[in-house]
């Protein structure tokens, strides 16, 4: 114990039920505090020295406190700076108008209209409503993967996008990293600093990614719309739209999947006031099975999370299944459908003499599969790598 006050950097303290998110905005670093933690950590904060502050908080909350042991954890977080070390400094986020803008009433107004309109134009023909037909919107299977791989990049851009721009009119910095959920190479926007505001402040940041995949659908819905014939058909540049439709739909419907890190579980995490229920309901679980196998030496300590987060673990169980199940509909009515077609066309292509044209179609597509499965590999590695060092008892923000 020393006389010497602690340097601390600026924190963000939120109050959050009967606890306190206590974190360091240019770092990303978070964590729970009781409330006699947090104010125990204001006064340090303040400049008292760690023996004033045990004796103050002796006083008022009537037990001793090892302040020594209080001082490492604050370190080992990163929220002590070293003696002569400048304090941190924030720097002001860009595209925060923007971000206003794109969230305005006004713009929410628009986004209604859209959603209108495909209403209306979908209740006339049942052709706009998405099918695993049309993401085969020509014939040729390379021409499919290259429009579909290249339309979708920008548009899993602006999904990320509406995160970044609904974080950034809080003032909220971000960052945007490519990763992979399962077997499927996703786009990821960490917006570190979300638990730095109200609960209340956090869900539009968590939804945007889906708001900004309504508009998108409906767009390219009405836009296919526009293109039909008087039969009733669709040109290549309204079959593409259907097509890139589709696939929209399918990522919108992924993130019922709550046994993973989707947009929709974070916003579910949030309103039951969790703060790491993915990674303690599924040890809770793995705990479960050891115990039952009798294996209690890989049973992993669960006081590592916050008793909020091990209460609702527990009741978790449910909702993993209904994301499960969601997982086997997508896969039934929407994945097995696609994959029946491609193999089937591919078996059709690759009889066909060399000197055909479809033989090398379905050759080049083939190829193309085994470039992204590849990709696929390296990018799980390298987020297992990435795991492996990560400390549980931090909070990460994000809206993926």
């Amino acid at each position: 114990m020393t006389e010497q006050p602690l340097q601390l950097h600026d924190l963000s303290f939120v109050p959050d039920g009967d606890e306190v998110v206590v974190g360091r905005l240019n770092t990303g670093s978070y964590a729970v505090f009781p409330a006699d933690g947090a104010e125990l950590l204001r006064r340090l904060g303040e400049g008292m020295p760690l023996s004033q502050a045990s004796v103050w908080y002796e006083r008022n909350f009537g037990e001793p406190v090892d302040v020594d042991e209080f001082a490492v954890t604050l370190t080992e977080l990163g929220f002590v700076r070293e003696p002569g070390t400048a304090r941190d400094a924030v720097q002001p986020v860009r595209l925060r108008r923007l971000g206003r803008v794109v969230f305005s009433p006004a713009a929410w107004a628009c986004y209604a209209v859209i959603a209108a309109l495909w209403l209306f134009a979908a209740s006339r023909t049942s052709a706009m409503w998405p099918r695993p037909s049309q993401f085969f919107f020509t014939g040729s299977l390379v021409l499919v993967q290259v429009a579909i791989i290249a339309a979708q990049v920008p548009l899993l851009f602006l999904h990320e996008g509406f995160h970044i721009l609904a974080g950034r009119r809080l003032g909220l910095p971000s960052r945007l990293r490519v990763s992979n959920r399962l077997m499927y190479i996703v786009f990821e926007t960490q917006l570190n600093g979300l638990n730095s505001v109200p609960r209340r402040a956090r869900y539009l940041p968590f939804l945007a990614g889906l708001i900004g995949d309504g508009i998108v659908f409906c767009s390219l819905g009405l836009i296919a719309d526009l293109t039909r014939t008087g039969s009733g058909s669709y040109p290549l540049a309204g079959r593409l739209c259907l097509a890139l439709a589709f696939t929209v739909a399918m990522r919108m419907a992924w993130q019922l999947q709550l046994y993973l890190r989707t947009d929709l579980y974070y916003v579910f995490a949030t309103a039951l006031n969790c703060h790491d229920l993915h990674d303690a309901s599924t040890a809770l679980l793995r705990n479960r099975i050891w115990r039952a196998l009798g294996r209690t030496q890989r049973v992993v300590d669960e006081q590592q999370w916050t008793p909020r987060d091990r209460k609702v673990a527990a009741l978790y169980g449910p909702f993993i299944i209904l994301g499960a199940f969601v997982m086997v509909l997508l896969t039934v009515f929407a994945s097995f459908p696609v994959a029946r077609q491609y193999f089937a066309t591919i078996a059709r292509d690759l009889v066909n003499s060399p000197l055909s044209a479809h033989f090398w179609d379905g050759l080049a597509s083939l190829s193309f599969n085994a470039a992204q499965i590849a990709v696929l590999i390296v990018l799980s590695r390298r987020k297992r790598r990435q795991q492996a060092g990560r400390r549980p008892h931090l909070l990460e923000g994000k809206a993926s």
